[in-house]
């Protein structure tokens, strides 16, 4: 799992960074669509929701870290996008959806917007 702060971000250097985050988004594009493939709830889905989750969490709370350059809208937006993730994957994990092409769509176009 790809975890970091802020201020390692900066350090490291916004170039550095967004490949990192891009990395991050490919894995649980990755795991979510071999969990859709998979069909029924399997190891799959669990290790796609699982770590899905753990991207969108760590994104939130660099996001909510006050010395966060992005605008505030941006950041706003990017966390409201989070919990949206988020709710889905839970309806996931409860086998109240299989909507992961929804998940992958969403994530695909945020990491595209990372180049």
């Amino acid at each position: 799992m790809y975890q970091f702060s802020y201020a390692e971000i900066m350090e490291d250097g916004v170039a550095d960074a967004k490949d990192r985050e891009r990395q991050a988004l490919d894995r649980s594009i990755e795991l979510l669509t071999a969990a859709m493939n998979a069909g029924d709830y399997s190891r799959a889905t669990i290790d796609a929701i699982y770590y899905t989750r753990r991207v969108w969490i760590s994104f939130i709370e660099d996001l909510k870290q006050p010395d966060n350059e992005l605008a505030t809208e941006l950041r706003a937006n990017l966390i409201s996008i989070a919990i949206w993730i988020l709710k889905e994957c839970e309806r996931i994990r409860k086998r109240q959806s299989t909507n992961y092409q929804g998940i992958i769509d969403v994530t695909t176009i945020i990491r595209d917007g990372l180049k």
